[in-house]
């Protein structure tokens, strides 16, 4: 029916339509048309894993990831062309007005407790942009393989949820004036995350949890470094991602929304409640930040 001009002695077993080896395609009885087959594939339910993602190739379906990275990577350029430099983007005015300070939060900066997570110092360690190399390096490694495991809309979930994790620690526990950027916390919810898979999994967790403790280690011993962050961010992370794992099967989407809209209330209550006890005595204002951070 698709080649008129083709002598054919061949029919579709299904819709029994005279069809030439060309539009035909081996059955397991006999052979169906390519037409059948592409409506018997509508069907059929797609497989998914234990996060309720659908198994495909992970070549395919990495988007938030690229996504992700290259986000951080633009905003870094952004802040390096406003201060004139690679190495003191810390004094451009969309750093300033991006990261995370406590007592600014508190006053009703609250857009930085996410456009922080965005933001990395170009003299981290007085070595340039390392910052921002080590922590794509590790979303890169890390997020490849739990973006496959929970899809695209889950995985994206987990990250924001773990960046604000990071966020509320440093706003219950943090020094009210200190400065805080980069997707480190976001990273330390991945590590957590993965985690809970390799154990839902079942699959040896030693190689996971000796990254996490040397990751850990890292945060205590070098200076300079939120710890706060790191742990906020790992905890969080792996509790967002157990409640999408460990959902039942009956009712999953359903069950994972509730729980994972539960984890963000808990997240917002805690930082209502570190606003509202903080000292604002500590509060600085805008260009007073900017001033602090070009001298």
């Amino acid at each position: 029916m698709r080649h008129p001009d083709r002598p054919t002695g061949l029919r579709c077993v299904r819709c029994e339509r005279p069809a030439c080896p060309d539009c035909l395609r081996e059955a397991s009885v006999g052979y169906q048309c390519v037409d059948c087959v592409a409506e018997g594939n509508k069907s059929v339910r797609p497989a998914r894993n234990t996060g309720g993602a659908r198994t495909r190739s992970s070549a395919r379906s990495l988007v938030v990831v690229p996504v992700l990275i290259g986000l951080n990577v633009l905003i870094f350029a952004i802040t390096a062309v406003q201060a004139g430099s690679i190495t003191q983007n810390q004094r451009s005015e969309l750093f300033v007005q991006g990261t995370l300070i406590p007592s600014t939060v508190a006053a009703g900066d609250f857009w930085r407790l996410l456009t922080s997570g965005f933001l990395h110092f170009g003299n981290y360690g007085g070595y340039g942009p390392v910052h921002l190399v080590f922590n794509m390096f590790a979303l890169y490694v890390i997020g490849r393989d739990l973006e496959v495991a929970l899809g695209k809309v889950r995985f994206l979930v987990v990250y924001l949820l773990a960046l604000l994790g990071g966020s509320t620690a440093v706003m219950l526990f943090g020094d009210p004036l200190g400065s805080v950027a980069g997707a480190s916390g976001a990273i330390y919810g991945l590590f957590g995350g993965i985690a809970v898979v390799v154990f839902r999994a079942k699959l040896n967790p030693t190689p996971v949890l000796m990254l996490l403790g040397v990751n850990i280690f890292l945060s205590v011993a070098l200076p300079g470094i939120s710890l706060l962050g790191h742990l906020g961010g790992l905890v969080v992370g792996a509790l967002a991602t157990a409640a999408l794992v460990y959902a039942p099967r009956q009712n999953l989407v359903r069950f994972q929304t509730i729980a994972v809209a539960a984890i963000a209330v808990l997240i917002v209550a805690m930082l209502v409640t570190s606003a509202a006890t903080m000292d604002m005595s500590c509060e600085v204002t805008s260009s007073e930040l900017l001033s602090c951070f070009q001298t």
